[in-house]
């Protein structure tokens, strides 16, 4: 494993993130296709076996079950100072005031409850999940400062927002003399490529390491348009993203099997390919139920993609609403 800077810090990463919301107990919520953890322990294991360090989660992935199943693993297949643990703070973790959220109190009760789930003493990446738009943004920065002053926390990161915004917090966290957000985890993936208008340019000005969420749209690069799945027949935010644009994301993924077919590789590997060629890009969080996912994800490192591959891969793509989930009920869903 070649392994990368986080952005412009000194942080190692595997190339790969390995996405933890696939491992969770079904019956403590949302995701209701996630694995229990007799079955995660296996695919967290071959990661750590195949030399990935990076394992990003959330606090409210099947209410902090996914956290318990990645703190165990790691305790139990890695050694802690060579794993970066990444985390996110903002969904709803109980009913009632104060429960979610990036206000202060919101903020330090859940460090402190996700490190317990961890089974750690410190988060290498603590990011918030969204925006909170009821809390004034300084707020929430002040208190991420005071999480990694207090050693608690290593790093802190964003995640999908508008430029705009990621800018202004960026000045602020300057002009105070707050610890500074270090990468971004945002939608990026060859059915929706919004963010190389504005968001990409930014992190590449400001050394912000990029960890796209979703890179391959939910499954729909890896298999045909109208294949369904258990994951996908239970995961109406995929329909959302990319039913709008049906006709030209339709034509992307068809592009992307005549070019893994060409190659004699699966879909997969062309789709991450593509994304890894970008050099703001550190690493892509791949979520993997199936020992072959993780195979394609580590296999795709080694496929370069001709100019000529891009281009038709790129060509049938159109704009695409520009759509900011969980914001909404307090929810978030990625």
């Amino acid at each position: 494993m070649q392994y990368v800077k986080l952005g412009h810090t000194g942080l190692d990463i595997s190339p790969i993130c390995l996405g933890c919301m696939t491992f969770g107990e079904p019956e403590r919520g949302y995701p209701s296709w996630s694995m229990p953890e007799e079955e995660s322990r296996s695919i967290l294991k071959q990661a750590i076996e195949a030399a990935i360090n990076f394992f990003d989660t959330a606090n409210v992935y099947s209410d902090g079950s996914s956290e318990e199943i990645l703190g165990r693993a790691v305790r139990d297949f890695a050694r802690r100072d060579e794993v970066v643990v990444a985390t996110k703070v903002r969904g709803v973790m109980r009913p009632g005031p104060n429960g979610g959220g990036l206000s202060r109190k919101a903020i330090f009760t859940e460090v402190d409850a996700s490190l317990t789930r961890l089974g750690t003493d410190y988060i290498d990446l603590y990011q918030i999940h969204r925006l909170d738009p009821e809390v004034p943004m300084e707020e929430t920065l002040e208190a991420l400062h005071d999480v990694v002053k207090s050693g608690k926390v290593r790093h802190i990161g964003a995640s999908s927002m508008y430029a705009w915004q990621f800018s202004k917090a960026l000045y602020l966290q300057k002009m105070n003399g707050w610890a500074r957000f270090v990468s971004m985890q945002n939608h990026y993936n060859l059915l929706n490529r919004e963010e190389e208008r504005e968001m990409l340019p930014l992190c590449a000005d400001q050394g912000i390491g990029v960890i796209p969420w979703s890179p391959l749209a939910r499954g729909r690069l890896t298999r045909d348009w109208d294949a369904v799945t258990d994951r996908s027949s239970a995961d109406p935010m995929g329909s959302a993203l990319y039913n709008a644009t049906e006709t030209a994301d339709r034509a992307v993924v068809e592009q992307v099997a005549k070019i893994a077919a060409a190659r004699g590789v699966p879909r997969a590997r062309v789709a991450l390919a593509w994304l890894l060629r970008n050099p703001v890009i550190s690493a892509p969080i791949v979520g993997a139920g199936k020992p072959g996912h993780l195979n394609d994800a580590l296999a795709a490192l080694e496929v370069g993609l001709t100019d000529d591959e891009v281009a038709k891969l790129e060509a049938p793509y159109v704009p695409h609403p520009v759509l900011w989930w969980g914001i909404s009920n307090g929810v978030v869903r990625d």
